[in-house]
């Protein structure tokens, strides 16, 4: 495999961050959802103006993964009162781990979660957390195998359909 670089973003990057959010989202769950919510969740979720909320916030950082100058993958992580639930300042919450369907399988997720272990224990931070749906079997698997358990459960709106998430912790 090629060099794959992992590079903290900023605002000069808003381009490129909602087209891979938009792109790795709709990979990831567009066959198991309908046309219209996956049409909502992405202009809600990944507009401009939300993205850029996100990247002004101090408590919230973006990584790319990058290889031959293509963004291939990204990593979002909240601390403090950015987290989406359980806002400890002891925490780190992955917020998204995606990669571009055609890098699947290439250890590019493994590197943006080490990414994320790494400024974890940077911040001296006691446990990292996570909300993953319960359909998303490949993604639990993942967490699994990196340590992670299972404490508790959240509702996530896509669109008009309500799903659970499992949450899950691993402790530092």
């Amino acid at each position: 495999m090629e060099h794959i670089e992992i590079k903290k973003i900023g605002l000069q990057d808003i381009d490129q961050l909602q087209t891979i959010s938009t792109q790795t989202f709709h990979e990831t769950f567009a066959a198991v959802n309908t046309e219209e919510n996956m049409a909502r969740y992405l202009a809600e979720s990944f507009s401009i103006e939300k993205l850029t909320t996100e990247l002004n916030n101090p408590d919230a950082a973006f990584y790319f993964a990058v290889q031959d100058e293509e963004v291939i993958g990204y990593l979002k992580l909240n601390t403090g009162a950015s987290q989406t639930e359980l806002k400890d300042s002891r925490a780190l919450e992955i917020e998204r781990i995606y990669v571009a369907k055609a890098f699947h399988g290439k250890k590019v997720g493994q590197l943006l979660y080490e990414k994320a272990i790494q400024v974890a224990r940077k911040a001296g931070l006691e446990y990292v957390w996570l909300g993953v749906w319960e359909e998303n079997a490949r993604a639990i698997r993942f967490y699994e195998k990196n340590g992670f358990v299972p404490f508790d459960k959240h509702l996530f709106k896509l669109g008009n359909d309500i799903q659970t998430d499992i949450m899950m912790k691993l402790k530092l």
